[in-house]
């Protein structure tokens, strides 16, 4: 834990370089919501994450060394049973989350390496269960009942570390492979490694992000390019701990995703549509889940 917090320290303190050097880079979004997906409203049931970067002058590659280049990422996270008024024995606790943290992107002998830590804090403190309760009053729709209120994960503040190395391969003018590994202590413990496959020029030196619980990666650096992109991605989780899955609710060992999206850019307006399937995360899961990511942009 101590270390967690030494290196979000370091972080923050630029690890003094070129500290004088950095300007606002780019801005990016990605909003998830199973209403999206196959709309039953459980587990995985909405997150929205966003990233502010700042770093020098954007040549179209990230700095060889880290520091220089950072993003503020900040997320939120609502996990729910499959049932907000009646769940089933053995189904996962309620939960919310709230984070934020520094992190810090850069290039190592053609490796892309981005790692930072968050802080993540947890329960009713966050506001997120008075904001689902007023959504879905506004929709008609029950909220989460006192049962469920009951037995949700509890207010807590916790440290996170995430780590994550990826190559791009180009197996064409408009084509990239990019196998990745991402490592995560804090909050759910676990090592992951996957693939995304990028067919078309948007993203071509730009800075893209990954979404923690999809694993699509949104556009914060972007350049001047106008035209579309189709992406398909999956990837493997070996999970060892998870406070969102406490006492009798098991994690599963292993946790799997399998995603396609598509961007478009005009010029005007810029966008991002994508859908995420998410195998079972705990033992008493009967089967995944399919949930909707959506980034809209137009300038006037």
């Amino acid at each position: 834990m101590h270390r967690l917090f030494s290196l979000f320290l370091c972080l923050c303190l630029g690890l003094p370089a070129a500290a004088q050097e950095r300007q606002k880079l780019g801005y990016g979004r990605l909003i998830t919501n199973d209403v999206l997906g196959d709309g039953q409203d459980r587990w995985q049931t909405g997150s929205i994450q966003s990233s502010r970067v700042w770093g020098p002058a954007w040549t179209g590659t990230a700095p060889d060394r880290p520091g220089p280049l950072l993003e503020l990422r900040l997320q939120g996270q609502v996990i729910a049973p499959e049932s907000l008024t009646r769940p089933a024995r053995g189904d996962r606790p309620y939960a919310n989350a709230l984070s934020a943290g520094l992190h810090t992107h850069y290039q190592f002998r053609g490796i892309e390496v981005a790692a930072g830590a968050d802080l993540v804090m947890t329960g009713e403190q966050t506001g997120l269960t008075w904001l689902q309760d007023n959504l879905h009053d506004a929709l008609g729709i029950a909220g989460p009942s006192r049962a469920v209120r009951a037995r949700a994960i509890g207010d807590g503040l916790h440290a996170r570390m995430v780590i994550e190395a990826a190559h791009s391969l180009h197996l064409g003018e408009a084509v990239t492979l990019r196998p990745f590994v991402e490592g995560r202590y804090g909050v759910e413990d676990l090592i992951r490694a996957g693939a995304d496959l990028t067919i078309g020029r948007i993203g071509t030196g730009e800075l893209l992000v990954r979404d923690a619980v999809t694993g699509q990666r949104y556009r914060t650096v972007r350049q001047p390019a106008r035209g579309t992109a189709f992406v398909l991605g999956g990837d493997v989780a070996m999970v060892s701990d998870s406070i969102f899955l406490p006492g009798a609710v098991t994690p599963r060992d292993t946790r799997s995703r399998l995603r396609a999206g598509f961007h478009w850019d005009t010029g005007r307006a810029r966008g991002f549509y994508g859908l995420t399937w998410l195998g079972p995360e705990f033992t008493g899961q009967r089967t995944g889940q399919l949930v909707g990511s959506v980034r809209l942009n137009i300038d006037f």
